[in-house]
């Protein structure tokens, strides 16, 4: 039982403003591996809910016409930033692709916060409430630190300071601009397999219905996704926490990393380049950005 806290021990020994990657990375590859997927998965179909984003991806047709490429290439991206951070090669280059397919958008700054909002606020929920154990304060900085890091790096402005504060932020935006809208759930019901796919094989013929228990009332809204019958959210919410009991009493520390033998994506079943990941339009490009943002900015 006490080696199943090894990692933690040895994180609480770190310092989150120092080591905020390397904690980042054993949360995702040691200690909540499925739970960090799924919590990135449920981050990924809130970002593209509200109305003014959603529009954006209706008018590229990525996620709805090229739904699988669209999900590996986003996937592709984070995790190649997570793995290697900002400063490796893999990493810089993920950076890089990621303001490449961005530039030609007018996006907001709230809505290019919102988005980096669910990457830190939607996970660690998910934790908290169905991981093994609840995230740490460490880790719960060192994730704010991370996606603060990469906020800064593709120029957005105004991030709240501290992981509370970031968290309010995400609460009152998301009360205010999460509304029910077309757009939302056309992409929804293209993306839904993404979700489908971390289903059980048992399961299966639930699966519609447990994907939509995954989600809030507020996102069910926006995506006019009905609410799945009351013994489905019930089973599911009893299943994920006898899950991380069970992970908690018997469950030992995790001895292969995560992407130990790569990142792999359907999309790509020979391998790819980080500079061709996204839109075929953007893939010969070769322009440099300046991904490195002031630090007062």
């Amino acid at each position: 039982m006490r080696a199943r806290y090894t990692n933690l021990t040895r994180i609480r020994t770190l310092d989150p403003e120092r080591d905020h990657l390397a904690i980042y990375q054993t949360m995702l590859r040691y200690e909540f591996p499925w739970d960090m997927k799924l919590g990135l998965n449920l981050a990924f179909n809130r970002s593209f809910s509200i109305p003014a984003i959603a529009a954006v991806h209706m008018a590229t047709g990525e996620l709805t016409e090229r739904t699988q490429k669209r999900i590996d290439d986003t996937g592709l991206l984070m995790y190649e930033m997570v793995l290697n951070g900002f400063e490796q090669p893999r990493g810089r280059d993920a950076l890089r692709r990621v303001n490449q397919l961005h530039r030609p958008y007018d996006i907001s700054n709230d809505d290019f916060l919102y988005v980096l909002g669910c990457l830190v606020v939607i996970p660690t929920r998910w934790l908290q409430e169905y991981g093994w154990r609840p995230p740490c304060c460490h880790e719960r900085q060192a994730t704010y630190l991370f996606y603060r890091e990469l906020g800064r790096r593709m120029g957005i402005t105004d991030i709240p300071g501290s992981y509370d504060e970031l968290e309010t932020w995400f609460a009152a935006h998301d009360a205010a601009h999460l509304q029910p809208n077309d757009d939302a759930a056309a992409i929804e019901r293209a993306t839904r397999m993404l979700m489908l796919t971390r289903i059980p094989r048992m399961l299966a013929p639930l699966g519609n219905a447990l994907v939509s228990a995954m989600y809030d009332a507020p996102l069910r809204r926006a995506m006019r996704v009905d609410a799945p019958a009351w013994p489905v959210r019930a089973g599911l919410h009893a299943a994920l926490k006898i899950r991380s009991r069970l992970l908690r009493w018997f469950g030992a520390p995790r001895t292969t990393a995560l992407f130990a033998d790569g990142i792999k994506a359907k999309s790509y079943p020979d391998g790819y380049e980080v500079s061709h990941l996204g839109p075929q339009s953007h893939a010969g490009s070769r322009e440099t950005l300046d991904t490195r943002v002031p630090p007062d900015a």
